[in-house]
């Protein structure tokens, strides 16, 4: 299971992100925990300056703007961790 957070005080790019990411999880059948960290001490404490900002696995991947669903999809899971039983390699 993806751990995921999504950083942010709760402006509309932070909800759509955090939204994004619910529907490529979905879509794709990957498990995460999403939490959205909101606390700006913590934010700041993963170097993100401009939100949201996207954490998976402990480690910062995207700061600022909406990421692309591309990216999302990347971030979820590559081919090569897929073992192709579902079809969609």
């Amino acid at each position: 299971m993806k751990s995921i957070k999504v950083l942010g005080t709760g402006c509309a790019n932070c909800k759509t992100t955090l939204k994004l990411i619910e529907e490529a999880a979905l879509a794709k059948g990957v498990e995460v925990k999403l939490e959205k960290v909101e606390d700006m001490a913590a934010i700041l404490g993963y170097g993100v300056m401009s939100t949201p900002g996207v954490v998976v696995d402990g480690k910062v991947v995207h700061a600022g703007g909406v990421p692309g669903k591309s990216a999302v999809e990347g971030w979820l899971g590559s081919a090569e961790s897929c073992c192709g039983c579902c079809g969609k390699e």
